[in-house]
């Protein structure tokens, strides 16, 4: 590509941040989800010591209630980001953020902690909203799909290394200098986005925040089949996610006694998670959408089914299961960044609401399914593996569903 075609379809909706330095700061934005969330992974059993919490499947309380809260705090913010800009919501956002991670390092109990976290997690609700808006604010179609692979290829390395610096942090501090850390992020990317980031929606599509206007947005958000099918669809997928997330401590260091190398396995099966989003950012403006996530979808359903088996049988070692494990993730993957883009398709004028009620649907469906499949968590694989095998057998119907049987065709033509 020339780089007279390079910028012919280089959105100047950002300026004046060239394509490079928005693609980074629309993931080091979202970043502070994650890092908020696999950060403080290794750390989870020195909080419960902390605050005298041993039970491993209610410390996982500290991530499901990070994670309630943002979801629900998507659903608030879409529409202010719709009716104010990007731009202010995504600051009071992360201001807030940094209010909050000041109360977790002065919790003195676990529950003010866990209040603290659903704090951290709503306004964290800011960063995913408002960085999907930007960029569906300036691109769209299959070119708002390859942003978004780009975005997704950087953002997950996140998840990546972030339970390895953590356990390093570990080395050197306790739980509390982990948010320390996480605090010190925030006030980096507050400034930076206050510095860089424009306000990419202009004044004249702005849309009010009264009750009939919200309400006929909601009802146009959840009455297109494309962009209602594919939330649910992206949250049931994102529940295994989120088992995988919540259990992830407890499978390495309790049935595979992996200790302090915990982060290193995470890190292998999270890396399946950022080959697919570089793959799809090479591949989807050939391919589709379509072709590309549904396709991930059955290989998901697939190698979901095998290791049932292998742990219904009871032989899924460790080299099996982290192999079963990496693909899935890379499976999912392709399923959700594609699954983004597909329901984002259709709102290109309502791009904030539509993204809030997407997240709040995609996080609090996957939160409930994560959360169940991680409470049965009983010392064996069995739990895991039957929840993992049920989440794509419900994601493929209700694709099927939303495109009323019509897999991997493509609606639109290559770019």
């Amino acid at each position: 590509m020339t780089d007279t075609n390079a910028n012919s379809w280089v959105s100047s909706t950002h300026s004046p941040m060239g394509f490079a330095e928005f693609l980074v700061i629309i993931a080091s934005v979202m970043a502070l989800n994650p890092l908020a969330l696999d950060l403080m992974l290794p750390a989870l059993p020195n909080v419960g010591a902390s605050f005298s919490v041993f039970d491993g499947n209610r410390l996982q309380e500290v991530l499901s209630v990070y994670l309630t809260g943002f979801g629900i705090g998507q659903f608030l913010l879409g529409p202010l980001s719709d009716r104010f800009g990007r731009r202010p919501v995504l600051l009071w956002g992360m201001t807030f953020y940094c209010a909050a991670g000041l109360l977790v390092l002065s919790a003195p109990s676990f529950e003010t902690m866990l209040l603290a976290r659903m704090l951290q997690g709503a306004s964290t609700a800011a960063t995913r909203v408002i960085a999907i808006s930007i960029v569906r604010d300036c691109y769209a179609g299959r070119r708002m799909a390859s942003v978004m692979s780009s975005v997704m290829m950087i953002f997950i390395l996140v998840p990546i290394v972030a339970p390895s610096i953590g356990q390093l942090l570990l080395f050197v501090t306790d739980w509390r200098g982990i948010f320390a850390a996480l605090l010190m992020y925030g006030v980096i990317a507050f400034l930076w986005s206050a510095l860089r980031m424009p306000e990419t929606l202009p004044l004249t599509e702005r849309r009010s925040l009264a009750v009939p206007e919200l309400l006929k947005a909601l009802r146009h958000v959840i009455g297109n089949r494309q962009t209602l099918g594919y939330a649910l669809a992206a949250g049931v997928i994102q529940g295994s996610l989120f088992a995988f997330v919540f259990s992830s401590q407890q499978i390495f260091v309790s049935i595979f006694n992996l200790g302090h190398l915990f982060p290193v396995a995470f890190a292998v099966g999270a890396f399946g998670i950022c080959l697919a989003a570089f793959l799809n950012s090479r591949l989807v403006g050939r391919l589709g959408m379509r072709v590309l996530s549904h396709s991930a979808l059955m290989i998901f359903a697939a190698i979901a089914g095998f290791m049932l088996l292998a742990a219904i049988t009871d032989w899924l070692p460790f080299p099996l299961f982290l192999t079963f494990a990496t693909i899935m993730l890379f499976a999912f993957g392709l399923t959700f960044s594609n699954f983004t883009a597909l329901a984002m398709e259709p709102q290109g004028h309502l791009a904030g609401t539509a993204s809030s009620i997407y997240g709040t649907i995609t996080t609090l469906v996957g939160i409930m399914i994560g959360s169940v499949i991680g409470q049965e968590f009983n010392g064996t694989l069995l739990p895991f593996s039957i929840g993992f095998f049920v989440c794509s057998l419900a994601t493929l119907a209700i694709v099927a569903v939303a495109e009323r049987g019509r897999l991997f065709k493509p609606h639109n033509k290559p770019i």
